[in-house]
């Protein structure tokens, strides 16, 4: 018995990923309405659905055997110098346990190797979220503030930060 291994692609990400983007976002069942919403809206700016792209806004996307399997979009936090914000990488819940989000949050560190001081990540403080937090920990991520209630009662806001070498 012959076993196949899953071929990850990293590519950019285009316009017509749109619909694939939402409903990846959507089966994760970790996202309110509004934040699909902004989720959506960040993807349209990074690759220019409907307007022109935003230059401040970078992304990729992961294919596991030809099929979108998850996204990340990031980028330099305004007014900063050297200081970056990740603002989504969602993977498609059955595709996880492939390296997605690892190859994802690899391809955005060898993207702003030498340009980034620190990366800031926000995530909620719901029991859901122990997973993603226990992702960017082992990714070297430390909390830095929580803010109880900050997305509703009972969901804190956590921030993390990766210090990076900018001589890297």
């Amino acid at each position: 018995m012959s076993q196949t291994t899953a071929v990850l692609l990293i590519r950019p990400l285009w316009v017509t990923d749109r619909l694939r983007v939402e409903r990846i976002t959507r089966a994760t069942n970790m996202f309110r309405e509004v934040e699909i919403a902004v989720a959506l809206d960040v993807f349209d700016a990074a690759v220019g659905f409907g307007r022109l792209r935003d230059p401040d806004y970078e992304s990729a996307g992961a294919e596991v055997d030809g099929d979108l399997a998850g996204w990340i979009v990031w980028g330099p936090t305004p007014g900063t110098v050297g200081t970056f914000d990740l603002y989504w990488i969602v993977v498609n819940p059955g595709q996880q346990g492939l390296g997605v989000g690892s190859a994802l949050h690899e391809e955005m560190e060898r993207r702003i190797a030498g340009r980034a001081r620190l990366v800031v990540v926000e995530t909620g403080g719901r029991s859901e979220y122990v997973s993603t937090r226990g992702f960017y920990a082992a990714r070297g991520y430390q909390v830095v503030a929580t803010i109880p209630d900050y997305y509703e009662p009972g969901d804190a806001l956590i921030k993390l930060v990766k210090r990076h070498d900018l001589t890297t």
